[in-house]
């Protein structure tokens, strides 16, 4: 378990069947309250930021900030601290970046 900014972020690797492509997929559940899940592969050794941002662009929470190994990852992020409204979660590495929408309802 790590700690972000006061935040608890639980995270699970799975190593079975290791993915053959960079992928983010949706959180879930979307809406959510106070935590979500959010689920990403990656295909190879390689330097993985991702990062939760408010509608206005501002950095809220920097969830991963590392060197990740090949597999299938799973954050449980918990948003508590943050107010009602739309979120945007970004993976990025060197060959790739995604982004993706949340609702955090109250």
């Amino acid at each position: 378990q790590t700690t972000t900014g006061g935040q608890r972020i639980k995270s699970s690797v799975f190593v079975s069947d290791l993915p053959k492509e960079f992928k983010l997929n949706q959180n879930y559940p979307n809406p959510f309250n106070p935590a979500t899940k959010i689920q990403f592969d990656i295909p190879k050794v390689t330097d993985v930021s991702l990062i939760v941002y408010d509608v206005l662009g501002r950095e809220v929470a920097r969830i991963v900030n590392e060197t990740k190994q090949p597999g299938h990852y799973e954050i449980v992020w918990d948003g508590s601290r943050l107010a009602s409204g739309v979120y945007f979660y970004r993976l990025q590495t060197s060959n790739f970046l995604g982004v993706k929408k949340m609702l955090l309802v109250r």
